[in-house]
Parts: structure tokens; sequence; C-alpha cells
């Protein structure tokens, strides 16, 4: 049992996130405004990026320091369609069948919520949302050391690292990059942001003199489409209170008062109608941090 937690009473005042949640397998049951969640349990891309794997263990812990949150909203509604695997090594395949299930919830009203995983999660979040709205401006916001831009090897291999190189083949891209390392990225791959039009800022740029500025450049992007798409890679985050990566980074930023009034400006838009967090990687996390601020971040989606 996953979802379960302290049980202070059965009143809503005293309600949990694990006494709210529904499992389901009908799409059908999917209302406007529900939050519907998804489990990506695969880093067959990880492995083919050559980086650390273990990150499909991660959305059952993930569920689990969730359980535990307060419910704030009234009329607040979860639905969890369990995990997608990527058993047979086919990850084309399961990204596919993420995009299917996303568009489902999408088309009903509903926001997805996608549990990585690894970064692979970015390609079939995003054509799930661009299946549900095809004919409309689609704006992303990526929290990134990486702009996983890469070029698949052999023209065919996508992985963890090849997301936005994948997008930007479909036309046109929208996207902010937040927390970009330039000891992270190659200049081929700065240069292949500079081509395909991928907006950025830099690690060293996310400070709390410095969110006048940072504002200006998410609602310039938010003005510009229809409906918005965030991704969370966790290796932005430094490694003391994100150990638990599938590349950790020494100097990343942290969850501290800048970013947190940054992520609810974000969280606030009503264009957003997709989250999801990446690259959890519970088998070199310390005490749950990793997990536990993923779950944190899931969270401040579902008091908004």
């Amino acid at each position: 049992m996953i979802w379960q937690g302290r049980l202070d009473g059965e009143e809503l005042l005293y309600h949990r996130i694990f006494q709210r949640v529904k499992v389901e397998t009908n799409y059908d049951a999917v209302s406007t405004n529900d939050f519907v969640l998804h489990g990506f349990a695969v880093d067959e891309g990880v492995r083919r990026n050559k980086g650390r794997q273990g990150a499909k263990d991660a959305p059952d812990l993930i569920r689990k320091n969730m359980s535990n949150f307060p419910v704030v909203l009234p009329n607040f509604s979860l639905l969890d369609f369990g995990n997608i695997t990527c058993e047979d090594g086919n990850l084309e395949n399961t990204q596919n069948e993420l995009a299917k299930n996303v568009s489902k919830v999408l088309l009903k009203g509903g926001k997805s919520l996608v549990l990585g995983g690894g970064h692979e999660v970015t390609f079939g979040h995003y054509r799930g949302v661009r299946i549900a709205f095809p004919e409309q401006k689609i704006g992303i916001i990526n929290f990134d050391a990486h702009f996983d831009n890469r070029q698949p090897e052999n023209g065919v291999r996508v992985s963890s690292g090849t997301g936005f190189w994948q997008i930007a083949q479909e036309g046109e891209i929208n996207s902010l990059h937040i927390g970009i390392q330039r000891n992270s990225n190659t200049l081929k791959l700065f240069d292949t942001a500079h081509q395909f039009g991928m907006k950025y800022i830099l690690a060293d740029e996310l400070f709390f003199e410095n969110l006048p500025s940072i504002y200006e450049r998410v609602n310039e992007l938010a003005d510009s489409v229809d409906v918005l798409y965030m991704t969370i890679c966790m290796d932005v985050f430094n490694a003391s209170i994100a150990p638990g990566v599938s590349a950790s980074a020494y100097n990343g930023i942290f969850a501290d008062a800048a970013f947190m009034h940054l992520y609810k400006h974000i969280l606030r838009n009503e264009k957003l109608v997709a989250l999801d967090i990446a690259e959890v990687n519970p088998h070199f996390d310390i005490q749950d941090r990793t997990a536990r601020l993923a779950a944190s971040l899931a969270n401040e989606w579902l008091m908004i």
C-alpha cells in the first residue's frame, strides 16, 4: 500500500493526500480540474545517455513522500493511474504510451502530473500535450542543468538527453530553460539551443534581486503561448539537497526563497496544464532528501 499516512480524522479539515487519492484505470472518471497522476517508471533513456540508472524506481517513493501532506483545497481531487514501465527496452513505444494517456487526461479538462523516471519523460509528456492541443501554441518551462537537446546517436537512438531535439523536429519550439550550467553543456549544445530558439537563464542568474528580470522572461513566454507545460529535472538542484539524481550538481541551485517565489509564480499561471518531475534516483539518495523535495514540488501545484 503506497498511499498511506497519519490518520487524524475522517472530517475534511483533517484530510491528508492519502485520504483523497483515487486509484483509477478508467479515463472517463477524469473531470475538469482534477489532478491526474501517472508514474513514468522508466530510465532506459538514462541508460542510453550513459547516466546512473535507478530513476525508474522513483515514482512510488515520491508518492510515499507525498502521502502525508495536508489537503488545503476543499475541492481537491487526485486520480492515480499507476505506473508506465519499459520492460522491453523500447523507449519510443513507452513515450508514445505516456503521450496517449496524457492526451486523454487533458482532453477531459484534467491537469497532468507525471513522476519520473528519467528525463526522457519530457518528449512523451510534451507529445501528450500536443495531441490534446494540436492547433495551439505550447510553451515549455524547463528547470534543468542541461539543455537536453543532444542529437540522437546515429540519428535514431533517443535518450534522456534528446528530448528538446525531438521536440524541435516537430516544428517551432517555445521554451525557457532555467538553471542551465555552463560546465554541464558543451559549446555545441549551446549553439544548438541558439539555433532552435531555446531561451535560457543560467543557474548563477537565479537570485532574489534578479527575480523581476526573470519574472519578465517567464511572463514573456507565457503571454506568447496558449498552454504551458513545465518539466523539472532534479539535477538542477545542489547535490546537498538533491544527492539522489542521475547526474549530481555540486553547484546547482537551491530550493530557497528566490526559487520558491519563481516556482509558485509559474504554478499560478492558468495556462499551466502539465507538470513532471524527473531524475530522482533512490539508489543514490540520502534519507529520501531528493524524493522528499520532489514530492514537495509536486505538492505545491496541488495547493494552488
